[in-house]
């Protein structure tokens, strides 16, 4: 199977564990002390580096760090804005198109060579 999209589909596992991690303490565990947020987060993160690891490793074989930074960062976005508005029923803000097409300019410079 090919690496990149190996690697991009254990980012996009890895990034619905982490965005779990980091935000749905906000919600399931509001009025708990932070240490047990914490905690929690912890072991939900376990989860995303059981994904995360091995999607850099595999990506790393074809892609260059710089590469794998802004896919992460694109897939990161990706989870995240549906997340929030699905999860967490955050307003869904112009913002993120702002920063999605950030994204896409970053992702053109980053692979631009790899597209001649």
């Amino acid at each position: 199977m090919n690496p990149v999209l190996v690697s991009i589909s254990l980012l996009v596992c890895s990034n619905v564990f982490m965005t779990f991690a980091w935000y749905a303490h906000l919600k399931e565990l509001n009025g708990k002390p932070w240490i047990v947020a914490a905690l929690v987060s912890w072991g939900i993160a376990l989860f995303e580096y059981l994904f995360q690891v091995p999607a850099n490793r595999i990506g790393y074989s074809v892609l260059s760090v710089g590469e794998l930074k802004i896919l992460q960062e694109v897939i990161t976005l990706s989870v995240f804005v549906p997340f929030s508005l699905l999860y967490l029923k955050e307003p869904l803000k112009l913002d993120y198109l702002w920063a999605g097409l950030c994204l896409c300019g970053a992702v053109f410079f980053m692979f631009r060579s790899k597209m001649v």
